[in-house]
This record gives C-alpha cells, sequence and structure tokens, in this order.
C-alpha cells in the first residue's frame, strides 16, 4: 500500500487561505489570508464588508480611483481580528491568496509580520516590494499542487 502524502506546512496553510476566500463577498477578486505563529493558526480574514453593513455581493461594488472601497481586505480583516482578541502578531507569518496591496502591505510589516506567502501575483506595487526588501521580510509565491487538494482524481 503506498503511503498517503502529507502536506507541507506551506501546502496546509495555503490550502486553508483557498478554502477562507470562499467567504469573500467582493467579486473583484477572492481573497483569503491566514496568519500563522510557530506553525499554527491565529486569525484568518476574507475581503467583506465592514461587519454589519452592505456587502458588494447585496448592494455592488463602490468604487473610487478604481478601487472597491466597500471592501476590507482579508489581510487587514486577519490583523483587526488579533488586534480584536488581543492576540500579538509579532513575529508571525502571513499566507495569502493574492500579493498584498501597497497598504496591506505596510500594516503587515508594522504589525510585525515576517514573511508573506502569497499564491497570485496580482498587481504587485513597486513601493510595497522596496518596502519588504528594506525590513528583510521575504516573500514568496507558492500554488498548491492540485492533486494535493484531491482535485486530481488519478490517485
Amino acid at each position: 500500500m503506498e503511503k498517503e502524502q502529507r502536506l507541507s506546512w506551506q501546502d496546509y496553510f495555503m490550502a486553508n487561505a483557498e478554502l477562507i476566500s470562499k467567504r469573500s463577498t467582493c467579486d473583484r477578486a477572492f481573497v483569503g489570508a491566514v496568519l500563522v505563529k510557530n506553525n499554527r493558526i491565529i486569525a484568518t480574514g476574507y475581503n467583506g464588508g465592514v461587519s454589519a453593513t452592505e456587502n458588494c455581493n447585496e448592494v455592488g461594488h463602490k468604487m473610487e480611483d478604481g478601487h472597491c472601497i466597500r471592501t476590507v481586505h482579508a489581510e487587514m480583516n486577519a490583523l483587526i481580528q488579533c488586534a480584536k482578541e488581543g492576540i500579538s502578531t509579532n513575529h508571525t507569518e502571513i499566507y495569502v491568496t493574492h500579493f498584498p496591496c501597497i497598504n496591506c502591505t505596510k500594516a503587515l510589516l508594522q504589525a510585525g509580520v515576517c514573511k508573506i506567502t502569497y499564491k497570485t501575483a496580482y498587481r504587485q506595487h513597486d513601493f510595497a516590494i522596496a518596502l519588504l526588501e528594506k525590513k528583510n521580510v521575504p516573500y514568496f509565491q507558492h500554488d498548491v499542487p492540485k492533486i494535493l487538494l484531491g482535485e486530481d482524481q488519478s490517485f
């Protein structure tokens, strides 16, 4: 009998980010984020409106300068969840389905995130990359192999 393949930590956390993205309420980008400390998930977030207010999927987008301003980004929602619960984000990693925007990058750096793993290189901002490099915060693109998610039924 062939030994079952166990997910790597990277695959495990990115698969969780992909699953969490399915809760997004802004269809411009279904984004999921997972904050991790010592290989433990401490918070998650997805794109969505401010709690107890209307969401894009209910009333449409609120566009300004090419951005939907109704939506709180997944990374920010994960950080805010930690703030509300009193959980330190210092020395954490984040796994996110899309490369963080400039504002999320700044917030992640201020919050002490020390590594960013993303799936999709979406609108990578030059200044965000410059800040990551100046702060020596590594950022990696990583996709979970479909076979590990059970999407390929050939094994």
